[in-house]
């Protein structure tokens, strides 16, 4: 057997190339751990032998150890945060059928490092980068909503939907502050669905219904009540003109509206005149010449 085994020659020359691939394979192995890209708009973090470095690295082109420092890609922009079917008792104790609210947030560029070892284990894993604190947002988010919902009747809550949106953003952002400081900033809240049980449901639009119609009632009290000041406005003038004219007709004018009126008659050769039976104080002039004489009456 030694002997056979001593006429086995393997070819030095595989040997080599071999050996040539392997070096190869493993400098571009090297190479490529050696740098990282980072997206705009996102934020990378470097740990080193189990030890995470505070300071965030910039989108581009990075370096880092290879083999020895992972990298991790986290996002910086806004994030949509999505709550789905809860089921919260509003005020008057009540249990909504269906809350949908998506909750916009993001972190803070420079924290997110920080963020990573406070909450190890609430960053979510997303397609394009890692999301920082998704976990610790979500359970803020929806003890705030449950709070938020509590205080408010089932009958206003679509009524009051905006002021619903301002009062979980602002309370949401309170907690957080508290937490972390300025890291995570809420820039939004959007409550897409808001369904109570179908018998509220029929009551807020019977409500509904009533507020239009004591708003077009109230319409109607209005111009009515305008319409009363016109005609109050309208006999104001009529008496305020009254007084006017009745302080513009004296004696002498009246007078001399008789003797134009009795004039008138004469050029017309009036046979006729009617007199007004109430006549004191004021002269009659006729004319004596076209009065037939007492003689020819007899």
């Amino acid at each position: 057997m030694s002997n056979l085994n001593s006429r086995v020659k393997y070819p030095s020359g595989l040997f080599r190339a071999g050996a040539g691939f392997t070096l190869v394979a493993l400098s571009f192995a090297f190479l490529l751990g050696s740098f990282y890209v980072v997206d705009t708009g996102h934020v990378g973090v470097e740990r080193t032998l189990g030890r995470v470095d505070l300071a965030e690295t910039e989108p581009g082109l990075n370096f880092k150890l290879p083999l020895l420092t992972q990298s991790y890609e986290f996002s910086a922009k806004e994030i949509a945060l999505d709550l789905n079917d809860l089921k919260p008792k509003a005020a008057d104790n009540l249990s909504l059928q269906d809350l949908d609210v998506t909750v916009y947030y993001n972190a803070a560029a420079d924290s997110v490092a920080d963020l990573m070892v406070k909450y190890a284990n609430a960053s979510q894993e997303a397609p394009e980068a890692i999301l920082p604190a998704y976990g610790i947002v979500y359970r803020e988010a929806r003890g705030v909503i449950y709070e938020e919902i509590a205080k408010v009747d089932s009958l206003e809550l679509h009524r009051l939907r905006d002021a619903l949106q301002t009062s979980i953003q602002d309370s949401l952002q309170a907690r957080l502050e508290a937490r972390d400081g300025d890291a995570l900033q809420i820039s939004r809240v959007v409550v897409r669905a808001l369904n109570t049980d179908p018998s509220i449901e029929a009551s807020i639009r019977e409500a509904v219904a009533n507020q239009k119609k004591l708003e077009a009632k109230q319409i109607s009290v209005d111009i009515a009540k305008k319409d009363a000041e016109i005609e109050i406005e309208r006999a104001r003038g009529i008496a305020e003109a009254n007084i006017i004219i009745n302080e513009s007709l004296t004696a002498q004018y009246l007078q001399h509206e008789i003797n134009m009126a009795l004039q008138s008659f004469a050029e017309n050769d009036g046979q006729l005149v009617v007199m007004p039976a109430n006549m004191q104080g004021f002269d009659v002039i006729l004319d004596t010449a076209r009065l037939p004489s007492q003689s020819g009456n007899r």
